[in-house]
């Protein structure tokens, strides 16, 4: 191979030319795959795997989904496997978790996380607790998965983010992707989990399209419950999100480059148990750190850093307090402008990374 290179590289034989061509067409491209198709694949690939893996919910099977998340599954696994359920969360979440006890993987889908609230009772006191409860004797292999947080237009009861809520209760996994890549490999490492898990999705990222390398098209890819993703590195400043704001994040840091301030955007991918290892040598690194999540400030996911912070070495290197950078302490107006002003934005998490530099 490197003696291919050094002759591709003179680009002075038809030879070369040749090898060239041949060797960019073997070189698969990355694929551009949208959130909802990457969930897709993972739950397709999933089903076909492991005859123990089932997927119910409303809408999930004839109609595809109410997102199309489940597109094309039903018809291609029949009722036994895709199963669409009564309005009643309480009673669908129910059954799911009886399988899983009974031995099954099931796949529980929230029209969105606001109608968890139905069926919490399901998920804290039977899925997250029969296991400790039950001595080791009975795991409850199950994922509940939908949208969360904020959507565009849904008001106050469909606009609020659960992460801080479930990642509070010992027993459950919580997962928050926010490209297709995680989207894909959590799913997938989540379904394999023995344990119960609570897979954030977000609405307004279904349709976004990320590339997809050849690595996390295979069947075999799944990323570790548990470990954070620095999407891009820097050296002044640590900023940390999780779902469809490290988006924002990622842009706010291009746009604080053309003024000289490098950032780190840390992914946090795994709500609990969080990656706090890979914020500390960050902030080990940057000696400052922003946290940004569209939940609600008190109590939320940025106070537990801020805590985790505090309380371990990483403190110790901080040269100004944690800023965060969170929704705003209110019910969600119905109102487009008010809403944008409830939900963080670029210019936000850039006022916040010059405020925690002493640049304004």
């Amino acid at each position: 191979m490197a003696a291919l290179r050094r002759l591709l590289c003179t680009g002075k034989s038809r030879l070369a030319v040749c090898f060239q061509r041949e060797f960019h067409r073997s070189t698969p491209a990355a694929l551009q795959v949208t959130v909802r198709d990457a969930l897709n694949q993972a739950m397709d690939e999933e089903l076909e795997r492991d005859e123990r893996v089932f997927l119910l919910g409303e809408e999930v099977a004839q109609y595809d989904g109410a997102y199309k998340v489940s597109r094309g599954l039903w018809k291609k696994y029949g009722d036994k496997r895709v199963m669409d359920t009564p309005i009643s969360e309480m009673g669908f979440a129910g059954i799911a978790v009886g399988a899983a006890m009974a031995g099954l993987r099931p796949i529980c889908e929230f029209m969105t996380f606001n109608f968890s609230m139905q069926a919490i009772d399901q998920v804290i006191n039977s899925a997250a607790k029969t296991h400790y409860m039950s001595a080791g004797r009975v795991p409850v292999p199950i994922v509940f998965r939908g949208p969360n947080g904020s959507s565009a237009g849904v008001a106050a009861q469909h606009s609020q983010c659960f992460a801080a809520w479930y990642a509070h209760c010992p027993g459950l996994k919580v997962l928050s992707p926010w490209n297709a890549e995680d989207a894909k490999g959590l799913l997938k490492a989540a379904i394999r989990d023995d344990n119960p898990v609570i897979l954030l999705e977000n609405e307004l990222m279904y349709g976004v399209p990320f590339e997809l390398s050849e690595e996390v098209q295979s069947k075999d890819f799944v990323i570790p419950i548990g470990k954070a993703k620095i999407e891009r590195p820097g050296s002044q400043i640590t900023v940390v999100a999780h779902s469809r704001p490290v988006g924002h994040c990622i842009e706010a840091a291009n746009v604080l480059a053309k003024e000289g301030i490098d950032c780190e955007v840390i992914n946090l991918r795994t709500i609990r148990p969080m990656d706090i290892e890979t914020i500390e040598a960050s902030v080990v690194k940057t000696n400052h750190l922003v946290t940004v999540e569209g939940g609600w400030p008190q109590f939320g996911v940025g106070a537990e850093i801020c805590a985790r912070i505090m309380e371990g070495p990483a403190f110790n290197y901080l040269d100004s307090p944690v800023f965060r950078v969170t929704g705003a302490d209110v019910p969600m107006p119905y109102a487009k402008t008010l809403e944008e002003n409830c939900i963080p934005q670029v210019k936000d998490i850039i006022f916040a990374v010059k405020k925690t530099l002493n640049l304004i």
